[in-house]
C-alpha cells in the first residue's frame, strides 16, 4: 500500500486555561503552524528510520497499540517548537490518527479527537481534551460555553468537556517562545493545591471564567480592542494563580505598547506567550530584544488533514 501524509495544527489558548479543569470556558484556536505524519505499511515498527523505543514515544506507541496491527514506517517533521505549549503533541496525535484511519475508514473528526486525547492522557496521566480538539477540528473551539455549533462531549472520570466551534474572526498573532520547557502536570497541581486551599484562588478561578464568555462575545463581533484588553486582564489574573514566569513577564511586557493585548498561552511556567497586535513587525523586534523567539500566526487554520 501506499503512504500517505496527514498533518494537524499546532494551537493556542486565548483565554481560560487553568480555569477549564474546574468546569469553566476556556477558548482555543488552531495557527498555522503544523505538525506532518507520512505513514507506510512495512515489516517492522521504524520511526524516522529507527527501531520505535516506546519509553521515547509514548504517544506514538499508544496509538499504534490501539489502532495499528503489524509492522509500520513513520516520518515525522514539525513546524511548531517541542515544550513550547503550542499544542505539539496534540498535533503529534491528531495526524497520527488521521493518517491510520484513512487506511481503514474514511478519517471522521470525533472519533480522532477521542483517540488523540486518549493518548495525550495515557501519555501525561492527566489531560484536558482542548488541545486535541482543537487540533483535530482547527479554526477556533469553545470548552464548555454555552450557546456554540455543539462538536463533542468527552468525559475523564468525574469530569465532562463540552467542545464546540467557535467563529473567530482573521487575527494576527505574534507568539514568544521563551525556550523554556515546563511540564504541564506540577503546574496544574500547583494550581489544584491552592484552589483546594483558598477561597481567593477560586474566586480568581471564577472572574477567569467570567472574563472568558465576555471575551468570547468580543471574539464573534470582532472586537480587537475588547479582545486585547481581557487577554491582558487574563495574563494578570494567570500571575496571581503563579503559573506565570519572569522569562513569560518581561515578553508580555515587551510586546504590549506595540498590542492590543498579550499574555501567556498553556500551562505557563515557561513555554510561550501571545500577542495580538496589528503590528507584528514591532512585536517581533521587541520579543527578540527580551531574548525571546518570535512567531508570527495567523487564525482560519484547517483541522487534521490528509495531504497526500
Amino acid at each position: 500500500m501506499a503512504s500517505l501524509t496527514a498533518s494537524a495544527p499546532g494551537k493556542v489558548i486565548l483565554l481560560g486555561e487553568h480555569a477549564v479543569v474546574y468546569g469553566k470556558p476556556a477558548l482555543a484556536m488552531a495557527i498555522d503552524l503544523r505538525f506532518r505524519c507520512t505513514i507506510a505499511p512495512s515489516d517492522s515498527v521504524l520511526i524516522n528510520g529507527w527501531e520505535i523505543d516506546r519509553a521515547k514515544h509514548p504517544y506514538t506507541s499508544h496509538i499504534l497499540n490501539e489502532h495499528w496491527r503489524g509492522g509500520i514506517e513513520i516520518e515525522t517533521s514539525s513546524d511548531i517548537p517541542s515544550g513550547s505549549g503550542l499544542g505539539s503533541s496534540a498535533a503529534l496525535c491528531a495526524s497520527l490518527n488521521t493518517a491510520i484511519m484513512a487506511y481503514g475508514m474514511e478519517p471522521d473528526e470525533e472519533v480522532c479527537a477521542r483517540r488523540s486525547f486518549e493518548a495525550e492522557l495515557n501519555a501525561q496521566g492527566s489531560a484536558s481534551p482542548v488541545d486535541t480538539s482543537a487540533s483535530v477540528h482547527g479554526q477556533g473551539i469553545a470548552v464548555n460555553l454555552e450557546g456554540g455549533k455543539p462538536l463533542w462531549g468527552i468525559s475523564h472520570a468525574e469530569r465532562r468537556w463540552s467542545i464546540s466551534h467557535l467563529d473567530v474572526p482573521r487575527l494576527t498573532l505574534v507568539i514568544g517562545h521563551t525556550g523554556i520547557s515546563a511540564p504541564t502536570g506540577p503546574l496544574v497541581a500547583k494550581v489544584r493545591r491552592y484552589y483546594e486551599h483558598s477561597n481567593f484562588a477560586k474566586d480568581i478561578v471564577d472572574e477567569i471564567g467570567s472574563l472568558t464568555e465576555d471575551a468570547a462575545k468580543a471574539l464573534s463581533s470582532g472586537d480587537r480592542v475588547g479582545l486585547g484588553s481581557m487577554m491582558t486582564e487574563d495574563h494578570k489574573l494567570l500571575s496571581i494563580l503563579g503559573v506565570s514566569s519572569r522569562e513569560l513577564d518581561k515578553l508580555v511586557q515587551a510586546a504590549l505598547p506595540y498590542s492590543f493585548g498579550a499574555k501567556l498561552t498553556g500551562a505557563g511556567g515557561g513555554g510561550s506567550m501571545i500577542a495580538l497586535t496589528d503590528r507584528p513587525d514591532k512585536v517581533c523586534e521587541a520579543i527578540e530584544r527580551r531574548g525571546g523567539r518570535p512567531y508570527v500566526v495567523s487564525s482560519g487554520q484547517p483541522g487534521a488533514i490528509i495531504e497526500k
